[in-house]
């Protein structure tokens, strides 16, 4: 299963996003430090969801990156954060 699919997936049971977007910049990091030939390396996301409500950016962050825990130890290398709450979503530019 691809990286990108793996992200979807436990993102998707952990947050009941309203909106969540996956892009692989791993081919703007090519040559990079943590960079892979086969990709999958560097990751930005946009993930809209009611459970952040009430939470601060970095609460929201560590959420994700525990959910994600087990692919930024070995083959995630990069990984953007964009985490909204429901609430937030027609207050902030996208």
């Amino acid at each position: 299963m691809r990286i990108a699919e793996i992200i979807r997936q436990k993102l998707t049971l952990a947050f009941a996003p309203d909106e969540l977007t996956i892009e692989d910049e791993s081919a703007r990091h090519a040559g990079h430090s943590g960079a892979r030939a086969e990709g999958e390396t560097h990751f930005q996301v946009r993930i809209v969801s009611k459970v952040f409500e009430g939470m601060g950016r970095v609460e929201r962050q560590r959420k994700v990156y525990a959910v994600l825990s087990e692919e930024l130890k070995d083959r995630v290398h990069a990984l953007a954060l964009t985490t909204v709450a429901t609430s937030e979503v027609d207050k902030i530019k996208t």
